[in-house]
């Protein structure tokens, strides 16, 4: 019997279409999702999603990270749309009816609402005017994205546990700065093993340069995905969090 793919979408940071396509290939078979960026969106267009879709049939996550007054963000979601991304990210930042005009514009898509980005520090938060901790500023911007009607958050794992205990567990919650163990942590600041996200409550991991810089990516999904497997089910952190 084959194994179901794994909750995880491998980040598809490639130089080139060629390359992401071949990556989307090799990781389809092990994992769910694969995540289209900023990056090789704007270098690519809609061929970035319709090629890597067609190189492995995993459902894509389009991470485009919108941030705008709320009729352009409108204009934005329902251009990419028609593209049919399981997933849409928009900034909690931007505010209420951003993410609201966000989720009217593409209603075939779960908009994702961005907390704090991973790569922040407790010090960056005060420099950039957030009232922190991290937690809180996390748990805060989840309440409001929610409330605006955002399917889904993207937090750090560290944050997953709190912010499930905030909004219940209707809500898809998505953690990147996930490394395996013994990974570099790279330009992530708030970090955790898969097997510690999911514990904590999340619903997708965001995989990206531990999978896609491997030799061979296909092997290193599948090692990871046979390693949640592995992981037993519930756990102090996951009974806290659904």
């Amino acid at each position: 019997m084959t194994a179901a793919p794994a909750p995880i979408a491998v980040a598809l940071d490639a130089p080139d279409l060629e390359t992401a396509a071949r990556w989307a290939g090799l990781v389809a078979p092990h994992v769910s999702t694969v995540k289209v960026g900023l990056e090789l969106y704007l270098r690519y267009g809609p061929d970035a999603v319709a090629r890597v879709r067609e190189a492995g049939g995993a459902q894509v996550f389009l991470d485009l990270k919108l941030h705008d007054i709320p009729a352009t963000v409108a204009g934005a979601a329902r251009s990419v749309a028609r593209l049919e991304p399981a997933f849409l990210t928009v900034h909690a930042a931007g505010g209420p009816a951003m993410i609201r005009a966000a989720v009217d514009a593409a209603p075939g898509a779960r908009i994702a609402a961005v907390t704090v980005l991973t790569s922040l520090r407790e010090e960056d938060l005060a420099r950039i005017g957030l009232e922190g901790p991290a937690h809180d500023a996390v748990r805060r911007l989840a309440a409001l994205a929610v409330e605006a009607g955002a399917q889904a958050l993207v937090c750090s794992p560290q944050e997953a546990a709190a912010v499930r205990a905030e909004v219940g567990p209707g809500v898809t919650l998505i953690t990147p700065g996930v490394r395996p163990a013994g990974a570099a942590a790279q330009d992530q600041a708030r970090v955790a093993t898969p097997e510690e996200a999911l514990a904590a409550g999340a619903d997708l991991l965001v995989i990206g340069r531990p999978i896609t810089g491997a030799a061979d990516p296909g092997t290193a999904a599948a090692d990871i995905a046979a390693a949640l497997r592995r992981t037993p089910a519930g756990g102090p952190a996951a009974s806290a969090g659904s």
